[in-house]
């Protein structure tokens, strides 16, 4: 796992970034990879090279505050990684959180910034609640729509909870993310049904023939559509940026043009709201009470973020899973920079 991280920053470095995006890049690339969203995980380490060689993103970024209002700030991004633009943002949104018991930060001029998960476990790491959202470009049709109009627009929440792993969500507003369709294409996998429709609104299980995703919600897809908006709202319109049908797409071919996109991210506080052992204590019995639920036969009841710690606890002793696509990549990018591959067969 150590020789994988090294290996994604020296490629940043040697694409240029100074050493905080090649830091936040790979810290989020990292998370996405430690805890089984391999979609937004390592994997998106030859989009980002591209990006920034391109120009799309800048690898030297001057980002700064904006504007602020009390507990309410804007920061710049300057066209910089979105993952350095949103951790920047939390760090400055904690701040206020302390301060105010909230802090909520808008992001503006920002990119692609990989797994919303990682910003809001960043505020539960300092013992704030996090919350982290991001809209891009159109890829997902409406509720009995056709046509792609919002993007998988995540929402992630991570809780800290006291003695334990924080409890995390990290959803997109789809039925699945696209990368998950990528990664599909990659593995030559079949798409489980409803996630996914064609060029003419149809469901397809063929992720090849994927030209849009279906809003999280099955038959009642108005509930993902209209979290959906929700996430546009607070990350388009309060950042003055892109809606989602107004973003060039993240496969480019234009990999020159900066995308403009927007992001949010909240703290809150918690012993604002109550002194920190009652809220500890309600956590704790809250989290005791869901894991004891019954499940069905065969089934495990399980809290947001428990199968992602497993799967860092598994990953952590028996490596990270390279598929074949992106094992291809690394390879051309290690040739191409300089730089040892961190691993010698499809694994690491």
């Amino acid at each position: 796992m150590e020789a994988l991280e090294q290996f994604v920053r020296a490629v940043l470095l040697a694409a240029g970034t100074d050493e905080p995006t090649a830091d936040a890049a790979t810290r989020a690339m990292m998370h996405g990879s430690r805890l089984g969203v391999d979609s937004h995980g390592v994997r998106l380490l030859d989009h980002y090279v591209k990006a920034l060689l391109g120009g799309r993103v800048k690898a030297r970024p001057e980002m700064r505050l904006a504007g602020d209002f009390g507990a309410v700030a804007t920061l710049d991004a300057d066209h910089g990684h979105g993952a350095l633009a949103a951790y920047t943002a939390m760090a400055h949104a904690t701040r206020l959180a302390g301060r105010f018991g909230i802090g909520a930060v808008a992001i503006r001029n920002s990119s692609h910034f990989g797994p919303a998960g990682a910003f809001a476990l960043e505020a539960a790491e300092r013992g704030f609640i996090g919350m982290a959202f991001c809209n891009s470009d159109a890829f997902v049709r409406l509720h009995d729509g056709a046509s792609r109009f919002h993007g998988t627009n995540p929402i992630a929440c991570a809780m800290p909870v006291e003695g334990g792993n924080p409890w995390l969500l990290d959803m997109a507003t789809s039925a699945i993310p696209y990368n998950r369709v990528q990664l599909y294409r990659s593995l030559a996998l079949e798409l489980p049904n409803g996630v996914a429709s064609d060029a003419g609104g149809l469901d397809t299980q063929d992720a090849n023939a994927a030209e849009m995703l279906a809003p999280l919600g099955a038959a009642f897809g108005f509930k993902g559509a209209g979290l959906a908006g929700l996430v546009e709202i607070l990350s388009a319109v309060l950042s003055g940026m892109k809606l989602s049908p107004e973003l060039a797409p993240m496969s480019g071919p234009d990999f020159a043009t900066p995308r403009q996109l927007g992001a949010f991210v909240l703290a809150l506080k918690p012993d604002a709201f109550v002194d920190k052992t009652t809220f500890d204590d309600g956590m704790r019995r809250y989290l005791a009470a869901l894991r004891a639920s019954p499940s069905r036969a065969g089934q495990v009841v399980m809290a947001p973020g428990d199968r992602e710690w497993a799967e860092a606890q598994r990953r952590a002793m028996e490596g990270v899973p390279i598929d074949p696509k992106t094992a291809a990549a690394f390879r051309s990018l290690a040739e191409r920079h300089g730089v040892p591959l961190p691993f010698t067969d499809e694994g690491t």
